[in-house]
């Protein structure tokens, strides 16, 4: 990955009611154009999220850790590029 970062938005759900985090994130996601990445800030590992994003987005983004906690995880969330394909699953940065 690049190590410079662009994103379009940065959503810092941190003091976001926890039942509102997810439609927020999944709003902001889907103004993105191909190409375009957010950064989202959280208190957790976003990893429910991830799995959330590949049930309904059938895998059409990508997943990059920037930050993994202990108390800030930042992860990059973006659209492909229209020549591009996203990447595999499994990108989550966990170990199966």
């Amino acid at each position: 990955m690049n190590s410079t970062h662009n994103f379009k938005t940065t959503v810092d759900v941190r003091s976001i009611v926890p039942r509102e985090r997810h439609p927020l994130i999944f709003g902001s996601f889907d103004a993105l154009l191909a190409g375009e990445a957010l950064l989202l800030v959280n208190d957790h590992d976003p990893k429910p999220l991830f799995y959330q994003f590949q049930a309904e987005s059938k895998g059409e983004f990508t997943w990059d850790y920037l930050e993994s906690g202990p108390d800030v995880w930042q992860v990059r969330i973006g659209k492909p590029a229209a020549d591009k394909t996203a990447a595999p699953v499994g990108g989550c940065g966990c170990s199966h």
